[in-house]
């Protein structure tokens, strides 16, 4: 094993990630990932006080005296892998985070905890090595999701917690600057690790923690790796145990091509989206589309008879379902409840899931007058229409508008993004240190050494 004639598509993503070069990322990738971690760090930040983080902290300190590696925003210090481990669970633990849509992945809960992991265990590592090592990251998750396809999530798969494995190990492997083989390795062990269900949605507090334990996975994947352990080799190719053939129904659901389609060429980064949101990355166009009709034609809630949502396989089972109050996670998973939620309060954010309201009657009475229902039509569109949705309002004075949209608003601003880490971050941080985060994340690779951006996001 380990010849391209038998793994070509692990050598493919391993070759890329093992051989990137700062020199050879566009200058619009490299803006646009300092936003995206600038976005992932505020969303950690605001996590921290959580009641899900907090006792994830809590238990790994009860377990863990290794107090080598800082957890975002706090005083506190595990080891590398737990430090991953919470540091990817505080980036995923209020639906803030970004996500690629046709990859299905938040990439950068998966990616930079275990990448921060290894530049706290390598003192030294400069900012430009310390970006091109996220760009080996936020590349080639993306890229796994495209590859399995929409039945992926579809059969219950959670995605961010399968497919981020590769994320994390991609980006640790390049923090280490391993070889090429060394890289297939770290994939292999990655992928052997890959697990996380969907039933999680529906209310679990450990639906926050598959990111972090995905980042968990791949950084194991890449220091073991790194030390001459081997893993899977043809970890994506095989047809029996392969990860693509084990997390399908069957070879045709699945296209190994398009793992290293482009690879180098066409950035996915670049089509990494962030939430103004914070619900599942499934419920925004839908709430994109009412605020637009509410736009041509004003409405609120006390004016509407029903709603009725048209949309994927996907969108109904992973997002559709009747809601019933069942804490927070299950409020931000429901489309009816954000439907609900945007029409009471003209905004679906952080405040609008406190538990004092998740049970409001009447939230939970708006909620039931929202229908969701599958259009084979969307579904047959494939990955990259997941998200597109086809959006009824009947009013009570006969009304009736709709809306049809393929995807949520495209990327959000640099002063929006600004905008939103401030808010998250003001949680934890003053306004000095605030500005002095933003300053360091978006000029982290004029960094001689990564150590101040590390540092900023510790208390």
């Amino acid at each position: 094993m380990g010849h391209t004639d038998t793994n070509p598509h692990t050598q493919g993503v391993a070759t890329f990630v093992s051989g990137l070069q700062y020199e050879a990322i566009p200058e619009a990738v490299r803006a646009r990932i300092k936003l995206l971690m600038l976005d992932s760090f505020g969303c950690a930040l605001y996590g921290t006080d959580l009641p899900w983080c907090r006792i994830l902290i809590d238990t790994l300190a009860g377990l863990d005296s290794t107090a080598t590696h800082g957890l975002w925003g706090t005083n506190r210090k595990l080891s590398a892998p737990h430090a991953a481990l919470v540091n990817g669970t505080l980036v995923q633990s209020f639906e803030l985070d970004d996500v690629h849509r046709q990859g299905v992945l938040h990439v950068g809960a998966v990616t930079l905890p275990s990448l921060c992991a290894i530049a706290e265990l390598n003192p030294g590592m400069t900012g430009r090595e310390f970006l091109t090592a996220a760009v080996a990251g936020y590349e080639i998750g993306p890229r796994v999701g495209m590859c399995m396809g929409q039945e992926h999530i579809g059969q219950g798969w959670h995605s961010g917690a399968t497919l981020g494995v590769f994320s994390s190990a991609a980006g640790a492997a390049r923090g280490l600057r391993l070889s090429t083989q060394q890289t297939v390795h770290a994939l292999g062990i990655a992928g052997t690790q890959s697990a996380g269900l969907m039933a999680a949605q529906y209310g679990a507090m450990v639906k926050r923690m598959h990111a972090g334990r995905s980042s968990q996975s791949g950084l194991y994947g890449a220091l073991l790796a790194s030390n001459g352990f081997t893993g899977i080799q043809d970890v994506f190719e095989s047809p029996y145990g392969g990860f693509c053939s084990t997390f399908s129904r069957s070879d045709d659901r699945f296209d190994l091509r398009e793992l290293t389609a482009g690879l180098g060429e066409r950035f996915e980064t670049l089509r990494i989206s962030l939430k103004m949101y914070s619900c599942v990355g499934s419920n925004h166009t839908t709430l994109d589309s009412i605020r637009e009709m509410q736009a041509r034609h004003p409405f609120g809630a006390d004016d509407v008879d029903r709603i009725v949502v048209y949309g994927s396989q996907v969108t109904v089972d992973h997002c559709g379902w009747e809601y019933v109050p069942n804490g927070v996670t299950s409020a931000q998973l429901n489309l009816r409840y954000c439907v609900a939620t945007l029409l009471l309060e003209n905004e679906v954010f952080v405040d609008q899931f406190a538990a004092s309201v998740l049970d409001d009657p009447r939230r939970v009475a708006l909620a039931g007058r929202v229908d969701v229902q599958h259009d084979p039509a969307i579904t047959a569109r494939g990955s990259a229409f997941r998200h597109a949705v086809r959006v009824e309002v009947y009013l009570k004075d006969g009304t009736r508008l709709d809306e049809q949209k393929d995807a949520p608003r495209a990327f959000a601003s640099d002063a929006d993004i600004i905008g939103k880490f401030r808010m998250l971050a003001s949680h934890r941080l003053d306004a000095a240190r605030i500005d002095r985060l933003i300053e360091l994340v978006l000029s982290v690779d004029d960094l001689p050494d990564v150590a101040p951006l590390l540092d900023a996001l510790y208390l």
